[in-house]
């Protein structure tokens, strides 16, 4: 037998699949059930995942599965419904969608100036960890090799520190920004390109400061 509180989660979140095919979200759960912190809806879904009423979907931000329902409201619905020839799955939770600062078009040629303006962009929330993040748009194509290309949205997680290797957008100068491999060599700072036809850039450590790190891209097929 379930809690009261057990019981009403689970038929919030059935209802609100069978209305929109997408999952509520942990917010709209702790409102609904009148509670005073998401903890207490991790507590409820995790009892409800060991008892095997729902199952979390991987790769899918907050996207949860009905397995089965209470019998006591199953009886209900089957009084109050003729059954089906056949049993109607269902609906898929779709990916959670969150919104972005979109901060204007970053160069991955040489540098420009970012931040040109503020608009948001929807991104799935699968394609983000932890963290702050906002996108860029690419323009130009030293990272085609990395496969970044014009065009294409770069989603960046908000950090002030990197390590070799990895692909930040550098602010140069407090001026310019630019999107490049980052690495240290010797008392320099040297950002790649991932692009033959394009040169490494070489700064001293005071004229480039770090503006966050690659979390993932986003492209448009028009």
């Amino acid at each position: 037998m379930l809690t009261r509180k057990q019981h009403e989660l689970i038929c919030f979140i059935n209802d609100r699949l069978e209305e929109t095919g997408v999952s509520p979200s942990f917010e709209e759960m702790k409102d609904a059930l009148d509670l005073k912190s998401k903890s207490g809806v991790h507590r409820l879904i995790s009892a409800l995942e060991e008892r095997q009423f729902i199952r979390r979907l991987p790769n899918r931000a907050r996207a949860l599965e009905v397995l089965r329902m209470p019998e006591r409201v199953a009886a209900t619905k089957k009084a109050a419904v003729a059954p089906p020839a056949n049993l109607r799955p269902l609906p898929e939770p779709a990916n959670d969608v969150i919104e972005i600062p979109l901060h204007g078009r970053i160069a991955a040629g040489v540098p420009i100036e970012a931040f040109e303006g503020q608009s948001m962009l929807a991104v799935p929330a699968a394609l983000l960890g932890n963290g702050e993040h906002y996108a860029l748009e690419v323009a130009g194509d030293s990272m085609v090799d990395a496969g970044i290309l014009d065009g294409d949205y770069a989603l960046i997680r908000r950090t002030e520190t990197a390590r070799d290797g990895e692909i930040v957008v550098a602010l140069i100068e407090d001026a310019e920004a630019t999107l490049k491999y980052f690495r240290r060599e010797g008392a320099m700072v040297r950002l790649d390109p991932a692009n033959r036809a394009y040169d490494p850039q070489r700064y001293a450590p005071a004229q480039v400061r770090i503006q966050g790190k690659l979390a993932g891209l986003l492209r448009r097929y028009d």
